[in-house]
């Protein structure tokens, strides 16, 4: 009898213990490439942690079809190289569903590129280059692109705040830059905003003194600065000790200035720049991921970290709709294949907007955001 009771209560303990086991389902592996050192980690860290909060949201919820997302993140440090390396590692070694990044224009175009060649969904966040989604069908960005927010903050320059004249001073060496001043100033060109002054630089130039004294002779109503925030501020405080007064008017690349520790703020005072989203937008969705965000990293989340949060909700609609018409999501090309047409299929309300795609590119609103006294302010809302 003491037998027969061991082995029935072993079975009973197999019987219950089953259920719990056999719902363990595989976890699903995402690849995450972002600059989380160098000099654009603010980007790389907000973006990163927009993936990571809002993958923590669907963990927390029974994952995408009850299999729990794994993120496997690898630093690019901004440079090409190291992205193309780790996109070879999460395709080889980690063997991932999908790929969210990398971050900024010029890793990107290598990481699109291959990923194109193994056709491997993948989604950018905040590469805005044209380029970017021209290698495959594949290969999908969250955030506007250059072409359009360079247009965009040409034609509020000449249409909102009533400018005749600009001077532009950008990258000569950065795709992103470069991308930024062209379509900034064929659209200006359209609006009737004469281009005065042209004048550009190199990567890792510091000084910009001979550049913003030509510029200064041209006293142009507005000067569009199409970098990232640390040359931003670089040019900014320089532009006002050179005694330039024009409206500074830049992209989404100045996102970030504010944070720039022990910066003199009072130099960007004015300076409005195209953006993906306000965090003082009163939409649900809006707030909901700004307080969990705050709750989650102690600060305001900026539009990197909107986008990083938006790249993986598209992403992962698109893994959920597949799993549930019975694609096994991993590293295989129907898996692939299904993510990706869903992926192309979107029509999702995010934080950054209501998004749907053109040729793997949404079609959304610039928020056109003005620093004022120290403090990032809504502007409008412009296309």
């Amino acid at each position: 009898m003491k037998k027969i009771f061991v082995l029935l209560a072993a079975v009973v303990l197999c019987f219950y213990a089953w259920p719990a086991f056999a719902s363990e389902a595989a976890p699903i592996k995402i690849g995450v490439i972002a600059p989380l050192t160098g000099p654009v980690a603010v980007y790389g860290t907000a973006a990163a942690n927009g993936v990571q909060l809002y993958t923590k949201v669907i963990n927390a919820a029974g994952g995408l079809n009850g299999h729990p997302v794994e993120t496997v993140v690898y630093d690019d440090k901004g440079d090409p190289t190291e992205a193309l390396n780790a996109y070879n590692k999460l395709v080889t070694a980690d063997e991932v569903a999908a790929i969210v990044g990398p971050v900024t224009s010029s890793p990107t175009f290598g990481v699109a590129e291959a990923s194109a060649a193994d056709n491997i969904p993948g989604i950018t966040a905040t590469a805005t280059h044209p380029d970017v989604t021209t290698y495959g069908k594949n290969f999908f960005r969250a955030c506007f692109e250059d072409p359009f927010q360079g247009g965009a903050m040409a034609r509020f320059s000449a249409e909102k705040l009533g400018a005749k004249t600009a001077a532009v001073l950008y990258n000569v060496t950065d795709a992103y830059s470069t991308g930024l001043y062209e379509s900034f100033a064929a659209a200006g060109d359209k609006a009737g905003l004469k281009i005065v002054a042209v004048e550009s630089y190199s990567k890792d130039d510091v000084d910009f003194n001979a550049q913003l004294t030509n510029i200064a002779k041209t006293s142009p109503d507005v000067l569009f600065l199409p970098d990232y925030y640390n040359t931003v501020y670089l040019i900014s405080s320089q532009a006002r000790k050179a005694g330039i007064e024009s409206v500074f008017v830049g992209v989404d690349g100045a996102d970030g200035v504010l944070e720039i520790e022990g910066a003199d703020v009072s130099v960007f005072d004015g300076l409005y720049f195209a953006s993906h989203y306000f965090p003082g937008d009163p939409a649900e969705l809006v707030q909901s991921f700004r307080k969990n965000y705050e709750a989650e990293y102690g600060s305001v989340p900026n539009s990197f970290a909107a986008l990083g949060y938006d790249a993986a909700m598209i992403l992962y609609d698109a893994i959920t709709k597949a799993s549930a018409a019975g694609i096994e999501i991993g590293a295989s090309e129907d898996s692939y294949q299904a993510i990706i047409d869903n992926m192309a299929a979107t029509a999702l309300d995010c934080v950054t907007g209501h998004i749907t795609f053109e040729n793997n590119n949404p079609v959304k609103d610039v928020s056109v955001i003005k620093i004022s006294k120290g403090a990032y302010t809504f502007e409008t809302k412009y296309r």
